[in-house]
């Protein structure tokens, strides 16, 4: 079995933002027909990923009816926090800082998002 990754790749991110709209749980063909309007992909493909999110602790399936439905196993929130902490620590050799100052020199954030920033900023003091 494959250990626990928190880093997710752009095609399982893609499948678990699917995952996440759906609190009831969905099956390989839901988010087959959810990734098929975007582009074309193969249903075994779909499947073999599932299974791979599963060994990789990011989803939990359950027997139902005739076919597996699949859950997060955490929330969007921890899973994005987690591959956060996980790239500052990668990239920036786990100092935040770089990574604001790189997004403040390529205007990627807007005056709403700075205003955001300082607001929660004032909460943390």
């Amino acid at each position: 079995m494959r250990p626990k990754s928190p880093t997710l790749t752009p095609n399982e991110l893609e499948m678990m933002r699917i995952v996440w709209r759906h609190e009831r749980g969905v099956t390989v063909r839901d988010v087959y027909e959810a990734l098929r309007v975007r582009r074309p992909v193969a249903y075994t493909t779909v499947m073999t990923a599932m299974k791979t999110l599963e060994q990789k602790g990011h989803l939990k399936a359950s027997q139902h009816e005739r076919a597996y439905l699949y859950r997060a196993a955490r929330p969007k929130h921890q899973v994005i926090r987690a591959m956060v902490r996980e790239f500052v620590d990668r990239v920036f050799s786990g100092s935040g800082r770089p990574l604001v100052v790189h997004l403040l020199e390529d205007d990627h954030l807007s005056e709403a998002d700075l205003r955001d920033i300082a607001r929660m900023r004032g909460k943390k003091k």
